[in-house]
């Protein structure tokens, strides 16, 4: 409250002398004497109405969100910033002379904008290029004979319902990803819900999730941190985990298949465990031979069905009377489905076994 009225203040003397400035030159310009200073009266007045109201919208709210995205940037984020800065400066310094030059109102306002935009661009452009540039820079070195520094390390935002899974753990101790795994506070907050639940299911996937992430920290090859950012305008974990992933441009790690939508729809990455999962399934061709338990009869006559290791389903054909039996089948036709495979199989000649 304190720092808003201190804002209104100081937005309203500000405006207010930036209009006296302005009422001045205006009045200068279209007559003399009183018309002078009522225009100049006026404009002041008028400023420093719009800086006491404006003042905190345009000072504090953009002042705690550069402060939320300072501290959740990478460090080579934070050097492009600071590199943005000093370019833009310098820039602006020699536009200053020329612009200062220019008479009346414009002289004065013209230096300030120039700054402003100049930083502004330089900013813009280090932060989206500021990795080609570093490896541009490395590459050089390394050409010219000087030690090559390691490439900064990608980030991934992990979701409740890849924690809970558990089977991230097992990727990243493959080597297979590689960067730091970042939990975002709501999610462990969520997370912690649900370990606290009165539902004993909700209580369990909780308390796995929870171990799940202390298995992450103690045996995972990639660090895990937790990311401490503000996403107060929005509804749900989900939303919230969006909207960082977005400002953050960090993907997403989860199993949540409507997640998966909305956030493909909002320009989002994500990294769906269960499809890694289904890419990497071994992959069984027609006349290829594979054992199988048979527990159930088929839709048609004579059928029996089972399932592969993996989850696939398979159809025997004249497997009913396997019933209950582990059999040796032969492969004829592979049926792809939006559920997944359907493999098709006879029982092989040989290999039966009860």
């Amino acid at each position: 409250m304190r720092s808003k009225l201190i804002a209104r203040l100081i937005g309203a003397g500000l405006l207010g002398g930036a209009g006296y400035q302005l009422g001045s030159w205006l009045g200068s310009a279209v007559g003399s004497g009183q018309l002078v200073l009522v225009l100049a009266l006026t404009v002041a007045v008028l400023g420093g109405g719009i800086g006491m109201i404006f003042a905190p919208a345009v000072t504090i709210a953009p002042f705690n969100h550069t402060r939320r995205r300072l501290a959740a940037m990478a460090v080579g984020d934070l050097v492009a910033v600071g590199v943005g800065v000093l370019l833009g400066l310098i820039l602006s310094a020699l536009l200053t002379f020329p612009l200062g030059a220019l008479p009346g109102l414009p002289g004065s306002v013209a230096p300030v904008i120039a700054a402003v935009a100049a930083c502004y661009i330089s900013v813009t452009v280090l932060l989206a290029r500021h990795r080609e540039l570093a490896d541009y820079v490395t590459q050089r070195k390394f050409l010219s004979g000087a030690p090559r520094k390691p490439v900064e390390s990608p980030r991934y935002l992990l979701d409740t319902s890849a924690i809970i899974d558990g089977r991230i753990a097992d990727v990243s101790a493959t080597g297979f990803l590689c960067g730091d795994l970042l939990v975002p506070h709501f999610v462990l907050r969520e997370l912690q819900a649900i370990a606290d639940s009165s539902d004993p299911l909700r209580r369990n996937r909780g308390r796995r999730g929870l171990d799940m992430l202390a298995r992450l920290q103690a045996e995972s090859s990639m660090p895990v941190e937790v990311l401490e950012i503000s996403a107060n305008g929005y509804p749900d974990v989900d939303s919230k985990l969006v909207a960082a992933a977005r400002e953050l441009s960090y993907p997403i790690i989860t199993n949540d298949y409507n997640l998966n939508k909305v956030a493909t729809l909002q320009g989002v990455k994500i990294l769906n465990v269960n499809e890694l999962a289904r890419s990497v399934k071994p992959v069984l061709l027609p006349g290829e031979e594979a054992r199988v338990r048979i527990i159930q009869e088929g839709r048609e006559l004579n059928q029996g069905g089972g399932y592969l290791e993996d989850g696939t389903m398979i159809v025997v054909e004249n497997g009913r009377s396997r019933l209950n039996q582990e059999v040796e089948v032969t492969v004829t036709r592979i049926l792809q489905t939006t559920a997944g495979r359907m493999i098709f199989a006879q029982i092989a000649t040989e290999g039966l076994r009860r």
